[in-house]
């Protein structure tokens, strides 16, 4: 166990891997679960608003299963449901009853599917252009292509992914500093990472199946989650659709949506002050 500033960072097995986590802050429990882009990290991705946050609650802020410095391990045949083990196993290791959840993308969907699996242990859920909402519906946006290309072909470089991050990622790229890209690059292309990448297009025999499990709209118990969810989502996010937010308030019985003009898939990060706002008053 280790102090950096405000946060304690530790790491705790899990059943079969570590998880390592980054925690500020007193109250009840929140857990921010980070997009799966290539070299995302839990600290990394909710840099700017772990502080504002921790003003008002416990913030837990873990590295996914595949990413920063939790085990490079995934159940690719159906990866929500691995991850929503993961973070519940997570709950148990640190004795948390519940949870408030808050997901962008990747970890919007492995929220949603924790909430799905095992309602009693999610208070409320804040989801962020969550992946995973009719996906089999629709061709892939360029920057979920991007996304899933990026160990593909000549493998990753530093060029894909500072095209995906400034021209799919975010709504203005020029805000994007050098230094976060060149941190990305360095963790993408561990080399554990690139042998089993987390985030990859299904293929196989299965492909087919690990799709229809990945569209969490075609669980009928979408309709059934009971928690509070406040949807945030950029309306020019190109990398999944923000349409997918009306759809998700028309199935969820308890759903707000609020969308951020001029705001891409990066919402608490290009956004910080306005979701940090929102989601301060929402949970509490």
């Amino acid at each position: 166990m280790t102090t950096v500033g405000d946060c304690v960072e530790r790491t705790i097995r899990v059943g079969r891997r570590d998880i390592f986590v980054t925690e500020a802050g007193s109250g009840p429990a929140v857990v921010l679960l980070h997009g799966g882009g290539a070299g995302a990290t839990g600290a990394s991705n909710y840099a700017r608003n772990i502080d504002a946050l921790a003003q008002h609650f416990r913030v837990i802020v873990p590295d996914m299963p595949g990413y920063g410095r939790s085990t490079k391990d995934i159940d690719h045949d159906d990866p929500f449901g691995d991850l929503a083990a993961a973070v519940r196993g997570l709950l148990d290791e640190m004795d948390i009853d519940r949870a408030h959840l808050v997901g962008n993308s990747y970890g919007g969907a492995a929220a949603l599917r924790l909430a799905m699996d095992r309602p009693d242990r999610v208070d409320r859920l804040i989801l962020m252009g969550p992946g995973g909402i009719g996906t089999t519906r629709a061709l892939p946006t360029k920057g979920l292509n991007a996304l899933l290309d990026y160990y593909q072909g000549e493998g990753p470089t530093r060029e894909k992914l500072e095209t995906f991050i400034r021209d799919y990622l975010v709504f203005d790229g020029s805000d994007v500093p050098d230094e976060l890209i060149e941190l990305r690059y360095q963790a993408s292309i561990q080399p554990e990472v690139v042998a089993d990448p987390p985030l990859r297009r299904p293929s196989g025999r299965s492909a087919l199946r690990t799709l229809w499990r990945m569209d969490l709209t075609r669980d009928r118990r979408l309709a059934d989650v009971r928690a509070k969810t406040l949807v945030i989502w950029g309306l020019d996010d190109k990398v999944n659709r923000p349409s997918a937010a009306q759809l998700l308030a028309r199935t969820m019985p308890s759903c707000d949506v609020y969308l951020a003009a001029n705001t891409g898939h990066w919402v608490q990060w290009e956004q910080a002050d306005l979701f940090n706002e929102l989601a301060t008053a929402f949970l509490a």
